[in-house]
């Protein structure tokens, strides 16, 4: 699914999803359209005294069960499509974790590797200044996304509250934990994908003790995903980041890993592995299969090969449509990205919730009410499977277009 095609595959889901549920033609009519989309002007003045002017987006797509949420991501690919399917792809995530919330998404067309320090937080805080009219803590709050960090989030919180006058941490969330980020927000999407990776090998009558598991990408969320699942006695084989993968059939150190990786900039080279390319990797035999780095690396042309038992999608879309359909014919249970890599939004929710409390948790709390949730969803995704007879992912998108279908249809149409 190349970029340009994003919105075009999320309507085509949406269509797909509609017909199964027989969703209301009037309530399919509405959600086929973002609620606002914002485009704005970035003036920014670069430390050689120029000016450059960048764009920026930001859409909301829909607010039928509460605010909007949703990334803010920095990249030169950056489109208005492709911010428009992001932004409906999180309105049923949210739904999906059944947390109160509607989906957003932002960017910024630039490349921050070229940008400095300073540039950078100038254009940060012009975007926000822009998109300040329409976010809010009631309103819509961003979070980071593709080259975004808990530091832009900072910035964003600050340059909002100052235009509000006073300070407004429920904002942005990912925040630094000194000005009201949430604990355990960091590993939230890898911890989120381990609970129900575990409840995968569950229904599969798979002991967590005696499952393989492959990872690919091994950035946050994918080495978040070792060690975790690495603390339930699975056994980690092979994990790949963009120059390759390392593989040991006996099991790697993942704590040992994250070190190398942390010391030498990649996985490749670790003491008693063996390396392999991400294309090998990817159809290793193993019980769970991690894609935690780029979308597309499983298509049509290599879905035959894959040996996994079950896929967890912690990154966005690594799977084809037609890459799709091969797997669900050889049996394979996919976990689809919209449950599970949903352990960030919900932690971020838990961050909003605290930052408007202004009473915050300890990271046992955290961690505790993302798993009640996480499971809570996985068994709501597999009793709309079971009943009726579809993949995982179309059970997914079923549960969420069909509780946010309930909502508008409850809320009714204004005027």
């Amino acid at each position: 699914m190349k970029k340009e095609n994003m919105l075009n595959a999320a309507l085509k889901n949406l269509e797909l999803t509609a017909e199964k549920i027989r969703l209301d033609p009037d309530i399919h009519e509405k959600f086929k359209y973002p609620k606002r989309c914002l485009i704005v002007s970035i003036p920014t003045r670069m430390d050689d005294g120029s000016i450059r002017v960048f764009t920026g987006y930001r859409v909301q797509h829909n607010m039928e069960r509460g605010p909007c949420k949703g990334g803010i991501r920095y990249h030169p690919d950056v489109t208005l499509d492709e911010v428009t399917a992001l932004a409906m792809l999180m309105t049923w995530k949210c739904a999906v974790v059944n947390i109160p919330y509607g989906g957003a998404k932002g960017g910024v067309v630039c490349d921050p590797k070229k940008l400095s320090g300073g540039e950078l937080e100038r254009l940060t805080r012009r975007y926000t200044s822009e998109i300040g009219i329409i976010i809010g803590p009631d309103k819509d709050i961003p979070a980071p996304d593709v080259n975004t960090t808990s530091e832009v989030m900072g910035w964003i919180m600050d340059t909002y509250s100052m235009n509000v006058g006073h300070s407004v941490p429920g904002v942005v969330t990912g925040k630094p934990l000194s000005i009201g980020g949430s604990k355990g927000r960091w590993e939230a999407t890898g911890r989120g994908c381990v609970y129900v990776s575990l409840e995968a090998l569950k229904y599969k009558k798979i002991d967590p003790k005696k499952a393989t598991v492959v990872i690919q990408g091994y950035g946050n969320a994918g080495s978040a995903v070792a060690r975790l699942i690495a603390k339930e006695q699975a056994r980690v084989i092979a994990v790949s980041d963009s120059r390759g993968g390392i593989y040991r059939k006996e099991g790697l150190d993942v704590n040992k890993v994250i070190e190398f990786k942390k010391r030498t900039g990649s996985v490749i080279g670790f003491p008693g592995s063996k390396k392999i390319s991400n294309e090998e990797l990817l159809t290793l035999p193993c019980d769970v299969l991690v894609p935690a780095a780029l979308e597309n690396v499983i298509t049509k042309e290599n879905a035959s090969r894959i040996k996994a038992r079950i896929i967890s999608e912690a990154a966005n879309g690594p799977i084809t449509p037609e890459a799709g359909e091969i797997l669900h014919g050889k049996g394979v249970l996919v976990v689809p990205d919209i449950l599970a890599n949903a352990g960030g939004v919900t932690v971020s929710y838990f961050e909003w919730v605290q930052s408007l409390q202004a009473y915050f948790w300890s990271e046992e709390e955290v961690n505790q009410k993302l798993k009640k949730i996480m499971v809570n969803a996985f068994n709501d995704v597999v009793r709309v499977m079971e009943k009726e007879k579809v993949d995982m992912r179309l059970a997914a998108m079923m549960l969420g277009v069909g509780r946010v279908a309930e909502a508008a249809r409850v809320r009714g149409l204004y005027p």
